[in-house]
């Protein structure tokens, strides 16, 4: 008995002393893996005794989980997602203020009044498609021609409850029409037209490459990504009537640990010479406005984006209801729902 107590024990110790003793940092974001590997390496190399650990998931999954962990936060830093989510993220005491080195070099609009949030890029949202099927010319133009008959069964979604990119579309879309209900019948002919929703954005892309289907709504930096570094046959369109263009974010987590570590973090990616790899290897709009301007690639200078009017703090307040209607009334339903409401 005594000679079993003793090699449990040893093994035991020896588990422990196998394990990682550095100290963990978790960080939620939905930049992809190409960008937090490239992080986590760098921050590692600089920091040996520290583990950097992302979870690679949507903005909204990101708040959802947050939320979730409120009385036991796991993650100590959230990185992506759009200012509604983060307004909301803060209202609901998630968030932990701060005020980055740069705070001074960022436009009013884009951080939140009390610095529970910085926004760190632009992100226009766009009409991506199969560029090996379709010629430019061919492409959807503007929002309303994805509602031609000629697009059925062509259009492929990333479901949009999980992502901060998807949230925001919808809720732009709604807001563009002259009524919510109007808005709901615009989504519910689009809805009318898509062939399926797709549980992230991994699959979606694979969907499109594949040919399952040509066209989609996403954002502009993830179709670069995904053209340029990924090699998959993807264009887009700037819609012509104006685009949303999102304030993408980044906060400390509530009570987090390794709140300092989560800092040194933060300012490390937010850094001016970050903010140029960004923009130059995953095309990443910087919000600050103290980068020198010709360091940074020619595309964000030549790109011509009309930014969408958006109210903001209505999408904060309403957005979760809309979203929680079209789940629950339209998604798969939407030209059931266009005859029962008149709409067809």
């Amino acid at each position: 008995m005594l000679k079993t107590t003793a090699l449990f024990c040893l093994a035991v110790l020896l588990a422990g002393c196998s394990g990682d003793a550095r100290e963990t940092l978790v960080i939620y974001s939905p930049h992809g893996k190409e960008m937090l590997s490239l992080y986590e390496d760098a921050f590692e190399a600089r920091h040996p005794d520290v583990n950097v650990q992302w979870i690679d998931m949507g903005g909204q999954d990101a708040y959802d989980r947050i939320r979730t962990e409120r009385q036991n936060p796991q993650a100590s830093l959230w990185w992506g997602g759009d200012g509604p989510t983060f307004d909301r993220a803060a209202r609901e005491g998630l968030l932990e203020p701060y005020t980055p080195s740069w705070a001074g070099a960022v436009p009013e609009g884009a951080h939140h009044p009390e610095h529970f949030w910085y926004a760190t890029y632009l992100t226009p949202e766009v009409i991506m498609y199969n560029s090996r099927t379709l010629a430019p010319e061919d492409a959807p133009k503007d929002w309303d021609d994805l509602l031609d008959p000629v697009w059925a069964d062509r259009i492929i979604v990333r479901y949009p409850l999980a992502s901060s990119t998807m949230r925001t579309i919808w809720g732009a879309m709604i807001m563009r029409q002259p009524t919510v209900e109007d808005g709901y019948a615009w989504l519910a002919r689009l809805d009318a037209n898509t062939k399926t929703y797709t549980a992230d954005p991994t699959q979606l892309y694979l969907k499109i490459a594949r040919e399952e289907g040509e066209v989609t709504l996403w954002n502009m930096p993830d179709t670069y990504i995904q053209t340029e570094i990924n090699g998959y046959p993807f264009d887009f369109v700037i819609p012509a009537s104006g685009t949303p263009v999102l304030n993408d974010g980044i906060a400390l987590v509530k009570n987090g640990p390794n709140l300092e570590r989560a800092k040194q973090f933060y300012e490390f990616v937010t850094s001016d010479s970050a903010l140029v790899r960004q923009a130059r290897a995953f095309y990443r709009i910087p919000v600050r406005t103290d980068l020198d301007a010709s360091l940074l690639p020619e595309w964000i200078t030549r790109a011509e984006i009309k930014p969408m009017p958006i109210d903001w703090e209505r999408l904060t307040m309403e957005g979760a209801k809309w979203m929680q209607y079209w789940d629950e009334h339209i998604k798969g339903r939407g030209a059931e729902w266009l005859r029962e409401h008149g709409r067809e």
